[in-house]
């Protein structure tokens, strides 16, 4: 059983569900990359910062993270074990995404810190939206060229909220 492990996917694929899942199941600790990212109100960490709290974590010899930043993505790959990475399609992630949104902006349940996201929040040129378009390329091609390459750290690679369900059980 693999105990440093990495939940990586597009922005909504639903990283953090399936972090908190895989820790109840497993007892390791999780560390909500968000909380590591984001203070309250919405203030961004320091890059330094983030990757000094990243590599804290990632020295233990247990975790799970549910993400990875690329300006700090080497820190955990150079201890993990397993790399899940939910490649989902881009409709349904971004369904995902824009159903969760939505319904924060509505209800303001605290996210991460404390911080909630609002309709401003959401169709602003800095959003979350924004940014599942930015990034879902990359992360993708980040999620195949692990999976091809023989050196990297084993990958479960689950292209179907199904193939999720089955692995996790």
């Amino acid at each position: 059983m693999p105990e440093r492990i990495l939940i990586y996917g597009v922005t909504g694929s639903g990283k953090t569900t399936l972090a908190a899942r895989v820790a109840a199941r497993t007892g390791l600790p999780w560390h909500a990359v968000d909380d590591l990212t984001w203070e309250p109100g919405w203030v961004e960490v320091s890059l330094e910062e983030q990757r000094r709290r990243v590599a804290t974590i990632c020295a233990g010899e247990r975790w799970i993270l549910d993400t990875a930043y690329s300006q700090w993505i080497d820190v955990p790959l150079a201890r993990v074990q397993l790399i899940v990475a939910l490649d989902y399609p881009r409709w349904f992630s971004l369904g995902r995404l824009l159903r969760r949104s939505l319904l924060r902006a509505v209800d303001h349940r605290p996210i991460c810190n404390g911080n909630t996201e609002s309709f401003r929040q959401l169709f602003s040129r800095g959003s979350i939206l924004v940014w599942h378009f930015r990034s879902f390329d990359s992360k993708r091609g980040r999620i195949l060229d692990w999976a091809a390459d023989p050196s990297a750290p084993a990958v479960v690679r689950l292209a179907s909220p199904r193939a999720t369900r089955r692995w996790l059980a």
